[in-house]
């Protein structure tokens, strides 16, 4: 297929792309900065900016389909930041399908999309969208995924997918994270409960991009829906975030807060770092610490049955792969 994946050059953005050419599509890639990486590999590289409809519209000429990976993501920012790439983007994303004759348009959504600050444990597709959120980021990706669904008609085929924590080698945003503090000495478990989450191997998520883009086409049983996308078996979340710091051979978080004190400090983080207009992100905020303090596993027979989605990559190998990849010290996406 003649594919255009926006946010290619990024960390599931990048796994999309490698999946694409090892099935011999023709891919272009879209983003703000330039990855002589994806060019040597025979990408056609399109740099620029989302909110920019003709330079969006130019990268989507001549393609068949188009997987919509790029997001701002964070716990932290200015809203018009998010709204910036997230909705304007997706809406030129939509608006160029529509005027080049593209048929298919696949779009990485999030489960934050329905979380409404509480425990989520086994929930499928039918889980409404909550009246409100603590942060910009979901709060954008939801009003995406509702333009993406609503945009899905006889002439234009699209589908929302929602892989949860992703992770794997060449990861920009977990797992740096989780290493970062653990080398401070800053990471606190929340809660003395086991709380149980989900999470998807980078390779487990393209995967579900490249199937459900095989299966999607206007008037298909798939268009118009969306999926979660995990690995299948849920894992208690601090157990997790202590293999990735024995991967990176760091000692384990064993300081505990409560949940009602790690919301208090998101609470007075996000007064302090909002009057003192400070752009770092803050060690807190109140969606971060219900984030950390609830269970987040879903229900994927949805994917199972409609996709033919199957998780491949196992925890054990995942972090074995993660392991080899830090220490060989790698910065970038394993392209």
């Amino acid at each position: 297929m003649r594919a255009l994946v926006t946010g290619g050059g990024g960390f599931l953005g990048g796994a999309v792309v490698r999946c694409l050419l090892e099935q011999g599509s023709s891919v272009g890639s879209f983003s703000r900065g330039s990855y002589p990486a994806l060019e040597a590999l025979g990408v056609e590289v399109f740099r620029g900016d989302l909110a920019d409809a003709q330079a969006v519209a130019k990268a989507c000429r001549d393609r068949e389909i188009v997987f919509h990976v790029a997001a701002k993501a964070g716990i932290w920012g200015h809203y018009d930041e998010y709204y910036r790439v997230n909705v304007i983007g997706t809406k030129n994303v939509i608006a160029a399908c529509r005027s080049l004759g593209i048929p298919r348009l696949v779009y990485t959504s999030s489960p934050s999309v329905v979380f409404d600050g509480g425990d989520m444990e086994g929930v499928d597709e039918s889980v409404p969208y909550p009246h409100d959120y603590k942060a910009a980021y979901p709060t954008t990706k939801a009003t995406a995924e509702r333009m993406i669904l609503a945009a899905n008609d006889a002439h234009l085929a699209t589908i929302a997918l929602r892989p949860h924590l992703i992770w794997g080698p060449g990861d920009t945003h977990l797992v740096p994270g989780i290493l970062a503090l653990g080398r401070k000495g800053r990471l606190r478990k929340i809660g003395k409960i086991p709380r149980m989450v989900d999470v998807t191997y980078v390779d487990d998520a393209a995967e579900a991009h490249i199937l459900a883009a095989h299966r999607l086409w206007p008037g298909s049983p798939i268009s118009g829906r969306a999926f979660f996308i995990s690995q299948g078996q849920p894992v208690a979340l601090w157990d997790f975030v202590n293999r990735i710091l024995q991967a990176a051979e760091l000692p384990p978080a064993t300081h505990t807060i409560s949940p009602r004190a790690a919301y208090a400090a998101g609470w007075l983080c996000e007064i302090l770092y909002k009057t003192l207009r400070l752009r770092a992100q803050p060690p807190m905020t109140r969606f971060l610490a219900e984030e950390l303090a609830t269970a987040h596993w879903f229900d994927i027979t949805a994917a199972r049955q409609d996709l033919g989605y199957e998780p491949k990559i196992g925890m054990e190998e995942g972090l074995r792969r993660l392991k080899v990849w830090l220490k060989e010290g790698r910065q970038s996406c394993p392209c």
